[in-house]
């Protein structure tokens, strides 16, 4: 079994890939996103996503089956509140992730309500919207 790497993926601006103009600011990115599931060894169960817009006094991990979405920008086009991003969460994942920071010694919560922010969605979504079979569209 290979091990999986583990990538730094900066999200852009806002909901750049739906907004006129900003799309060409970030076409290198969208670009690099494309290419990344040909990068790695096989292709991923589940992934991990650890972002920065989502601040709280402790680790925190969402445990929603089908999280939300959060529109957590603001001065953008109406249609980009209403992207769509219909990816499962993990509730079993959640739960292992939790218990490795617990044993390690690190207090952690955990969310059920916690929907994806645009940290969480937008490099995803780039990366396997364009792809056959992702099931998501652009």
């Amino acid at each position: 079994m290979s091990r999986m790497p583990v990538y730094f993926l900066s999200h852009g601006g806002g909901p750049w890939p739906y907004v006129d103009g900003m799309r060409q600011l970030f076409a290198r990115t969208e670009c690099e996103f494309k290419v990344l599931p040909d990068r790695l060894p096989a292709k991923p169960k589940a992934v991990l996503v650890i972002t920065g817009h989502w601040e709280e006094d402790a680790f925190t991990v969402s445990t929603a089956d089908r999280p939300p979405m959060m529109y957590d920008y603001g001065g953008f086009p109406e249609h980009t509140y209403h992207i769509q991003y219909p990816a499962p969460g993990s509730p079993a994942l959640a739960a292992r992730v939790k218990k490795l920071l617990s044993n390690i010694g690190l207090p952690v919560g955990e969310d059920p309500q916690r929907g994806f922010d645009h940290g969480t969605f937008v490099p995803p979504r780039r990366t396997y919207s364009c792809r056959a079979g992702a099931g998501f569209s652009s």
